[in-house]
């Protein structure tokens, strides 16, 4: 058995590489024991997966890796280009479920947009009005909540007529925060129909009858984001500014930045009055119109903590090209969390190095820390924290448990499978240092994902410690990273475990 708290300072890395794999046009990818496979995951649910995955214990992972575009970048491009005049080109972009539901639905509605380097540089031709039809527009948008969001909003701007669905889950993930902060504004009728205010949304206007609006930002940040986004739409038919305010907490808040750093490459006008008191609400003022543009999109910030992470656990020395400090996508914070942890960061001009070669005292340090602004990477931490010498205490993402799954209670059952003692509170959970683990090669134990790209992800790394460990459905990382499984074993050297159901 791999002893989870053995000291791992001073060891020497091994397996230099730069490895990015090549991508495919396919959006989700998965592996049988004895060939490669592809498989559309959004005709398959967890339990359907063909396979299950162990990623095999080791030694320091070292070396160097480019994760794929960031996903957030892409949909935000994606929606602003679509909608723009003229014809834009997107470098860089991310290949997965997620970007594939955006692009399927805009080209439904009329969107012009061509795939060129197997689906990372696409040209996109904006539409300046709504698209006519005698029945609604069925955009089916799978578990993607960047789609339903954005769209939501963009399309009660553009008018037009919309259903909008997508799996079980979706239509278990509320929506009712941003309906009700349009219904008041859009000259016709939005819904979503489901119970709690959760998808499908329908939605049937003629663009938006006013220019002042209040939402809450308590649960997603997407809320706002896809208000922002849509408001140039409807300045056009009346030329006067938008303003939002939001009531209330707003929650990941680099989101929103990067939205308005977004917003305003393709050509808006976005000013943010951030309230001097947390009580205070948020003010955004938006005018002008998206022009076309050229655009190289980052890689993803959130993709990128789990190298960073693997080099934490394992005691390795990782860097991650493409990212800086300066980079648009908030998440790229998570390497702050790791300093506190004990680990050195390394910045380049164009890449972060996460050190775990020479820990203090030989082992990571428990953490207090609000992850409010980078609560994509509470799964990635956690994971980390197993390892940790004293508890960490992760505050602030009350919100976590209305995404994917439930990021804070599933997490902690599929955690405490390994034997780890974890507290769920009502803004987040406490992890306890994993001192007995329940699995190993001999006892192993299987985690279930939740259809959640995300849980898949970080279970990967506990694997890099702990034998034994059997992750369901490993498809589900194409939502955001089909690629993910072959890249951490090229980033690693060695091969994971997979088993046929």
């Amino acid at each position: 058995m791999v002893d989870p708290h053995g000291d791992l300072g001073g060891h020497d890395c091994w397996i230099p590489l730069d490895s990015r794999a090549a991508s495919t046009p396919d959006f989700v990818l998965t592996r049988t024991p004895d060939s490669s496979r592809f498989m559309n995951s959004t005709t398959e649910s967890p339990s359907d997966a063909i396979a299950t995955v162990r990623v095999i214990p080791g030694g320091p992972v070292c070396g160097s890796i480019r994760p794929p575009g960031s996903k957030s970048l892409t949909n935000r491009a994606l929606l602003m280009a679509a909608f723009g005049r003229g014809t834009s080109q997107l470098e860089g972009a991310l290949v997965s479920e997620d970007t594939h539901v955006m692009t399927d639905s805009l080209r439904k509605i009329g969107v012009e947009i061509e795939s060129h380097d197997a689906g990372r540089t696409l040209v996109v031709t904006g539409v300046q009005s709504a698209p006519e039809s005698d029945s609604p527009y069925d955009l089916y948008i799978a578990n993607s909540g960047t789609t339903v969001r954005f769209l939501t909003a963009a399309l009660s701007a553009l008018g037009g007529n919309y259903v909008l669905s997508g799996v079980p889950r979706m239509h278990e993930r509320p929506i009712g925060d941003l309906v009700d902060a349009l219904s008041p504004v859009v000259d016709g009728r939005i819904e979503a129909v489901s119970e709690g205010g959760c998808p499908p949304v329908h939605i049937q206007t003629a663009g938006w009858a006013k220019h002042e609006l209040s939402v809450a930002g308590s649960v997603s940040s997407q809320y706002l984001s896809g208000l922002m986004m849509a408001a140039p739409l409807a300045s056009r038919r009346s030329n006067q500014p938008v303003t939002i305010r939001v009531v209330g907490e707003l929650v990941s808040r680099p989101y929103v930045e990067m939205t308005a750093d977004a917003m305003q490459v393709f050509g808006a006008s976005v000013e943010l009055q951030w309230p001097a008191a947390a009580q205070d609400d948020v003010l955004v003022q938006i005018s002008g119109d998206y022009d076309a543009i050229g655009w190289s999109i980052e890689p993803d910030a959130s993709a990128a903590s789990y190298f960073w992470a693997a080099a934490a656990i394992s005691g390795g020395d990782v860097t991650v090209n493409g990212l800086s400090r300066a980079a648009t996508q908030g998440d790229v914070a998570f390497v702050d969390v790791l300093e506190m942890m004990g680990c050195q960061i390394e910045e380049g001009e164009d890449s972060i190095r996460v050190i775990a070669t020479n820990l203090p005292g030989g082992q990571l340090r428990g953490v207090d820390v609000d992850m409010n602004a980078i609560s994509d990477t509470v799964q990635t931490l956690a994971m980390v924290a197993l390892f940790a010498n004293s508890p960490t205490r992760v505050r602030g993402v009350a919100h976590n448990r209305f995404k994917e799954t439930d990021r804070i209670g599933d997490l902690a059952s599929e955690l405490r499978k390994l034997g780890a003692t974890i507290q769920e509170h009502d803004d987040g959970m406490t992890i306890h240092p994993l001192s007995e683990p329940a699995v190993s090669d001999e006892s192993p134990v299987r985690l279930d994902t939740y259809h959640d790209h995300r849980m898949a992800m970080s279970f990967s790394l506990a694997g890099l410690r702990l034998g034994g460990i059997e992750i369901e459905n490993p498809a589900c990382t194409g939502k955001t990273y089909p690629n993910y499984w072959s890249d951490l074993e090229q980033l690693i050297g060695r091969a994971h475990h997979w088993t046929a159901e």
